[in-house]
């Protein structure tokens, strides 16, 4: 895959990213995921990779816009994936005007401008997230965010040296094994 050119982005190193997968489970069937920050689309070509049927990509940023776009089609995934150009809080009302409810939600932020209990409290007001679904937060591991966040519950969180990894559910889901 394709890295975004230039120091604008952070791209998820392969470490977490299988700590990541190993977490959530390795493998899945079918399922529907959002990359809300998706800088080169490692998380979501990862979830791809693993069995989701499909996955929406979105990056403000025009090169990382591209880059995705091309790692898409290098991985042969143009028919399961879509990929836009948009900020986050923007590209949400568009998710929710389309009535859309994702299985898995990735939230991958620059450290610097984070904002995930703002997204997570959008993400739980406007039910954005099936019932057995769950959303990764990666952030700086400095970040401690809440253990609630409207309907959401914080089941897990990790550190991998200065990235942290917190991973959300619906108040009563109980299908991500270790997650209690």
């Amino acid at each position: 895959m394709k890295a975004v050119p230039g120091m604008g982005t952070r791209p998820t190193t392969d470490k977490v990213k299988e700590a990541i997968f190993n977490m959530i489970g390795p493998y899945f069937e079918g399922g529907m995921g959002l990359d809300l920050f998706a800088g080169s689309g490692g998380l979501g070509i990862e979830a791809l990779s693993r069995g989701f049927e499909k996955v929406i990509f979105v990056d403000r940023d025009q090169k990382a816009f591209q880059t995705v776009k091309s790692n898409v089609e290098l991985c042969g995934f143009n028919d399961s994936a879509e990929v836009y150009k948009n900020d986050a809080e923007r590209a949400l009302r568009a998710l929710i005007k389309r009535e859309l409810r994702f299985d898995a939600i990735f939230l991958d932020p620059p450290y610097k401008k984070q904002q995930l209990t703002k997204l997570l409290n959008e993400i739980s007001k406007h039910n954005l997230l099936n019932e057995s679904g769950f959303i990764l937060c990666e952030h700086g591991s400095e970040i401690t965010l809440p253990e609630e966040v409207g309907m959401l519950v914080l089941k897990r969180r990790e550190e991998y040296g200065i990235i942290g990894v917190s991973i959300y559910t619906l108040a009563d889901h109980r299908k991500l094994e270790g997650m209690e």
